[in-house]
């Protein structure tokens, strides 16, 4: 286990599969647990998520960064594009959080970046309320399908204004969603974020989101 600036992380595993992850809590009490689904590319150790994560973790949140695929299985590019699948390995991640000592009482979040944006959505709409939000950042929304008609979480999207692709096809899913939901543009930002300042606005429009909607700290 390390800490930094107060802030406690561990390594985890989460079975089936043994898919490795990092559980981080806030130097205080946890006000929820925000679950981090990884699009093609990236991994637990990305250094936009782990960023995101540590803010949010400031924000008096703990976070859950794990792989969604194993080694091996992330060379395989039908897998990496697999929706149905990364859904899966993500509602395994809830079911294994919602037993761990330290994580079943918070209520719980996800943060989706690219396909792992679709896997978090279809993974919250065949949850109903156990999901308190949904973030999106640079996602394709539009990969959950009827999926996303049944989404109940509050969802933010958040897109790059100059990722004009990827925004219309978020203006397109944000049409379909049925729950209380948003859209953000990032002026000038791509679909990285990485001009300067724009992922900090990802940031604290993520935190905002997430502090609102998780505010309490059990769930039923």
């Amino acid at each position: 286990m390390t800490a930094t600036a107060a802030q406690r992380v561990e390594a985890v595993r989460i079975p089936p599969w043994g898919l490795e992850g990092m559980l981080g809590f806030p130097a205080g009490e946890a006000r929820g647990l925000v679950l981090f689904a990884h699009g093609s590319g990236s991994s637990r150790s990305s250094p936009r998520n782990t960023y995101v994560a540590g803010a949010l973790r400031q924000a008096g949140l703990a976070t859950l960064l794990f792989d969604l695929l194993e080694e091996s299985e992330a060379e395989d590019r039908a897998k990496v594009f697999d929706i149905e699948l990364l859904a899966e390995r993500l509602l395994a991640a809830t079911a294994w959080a919602g037993e761990h000592a330290t994580s079943r009482a918070l209520r719980l979040g996800y943060f989706g970046a690219s396909t792992g944006a679709a896997a978090a959505l279809i993974a919250a709409a065949r949850q109903g309320d156990a999901i308190g939000a949904v973030v999106s950042r640079g996602g394709r929304p539009d990969l959950a399908g009827s999926a996303l008609a049944r989404v109940k979480a509050p969802t933010l999207l958040i897109v790059g204004g100059e990722d004009t692709e990827v925004l219309a096809l978020n203006r397109a899913a944000f049409r379909a969603l049925r729950c209380e939901r948003l859209l953000e543009v990032v002026p000038g930002a791509t679909h990285l974020f990485e001009e300067p300042g724009a992922l900090a606005e990802v940031v604290e429009l993520a935190r905002r989101w997430f502090c609102t909607h998780l505010g309490a700290a059990t769930r039923g």
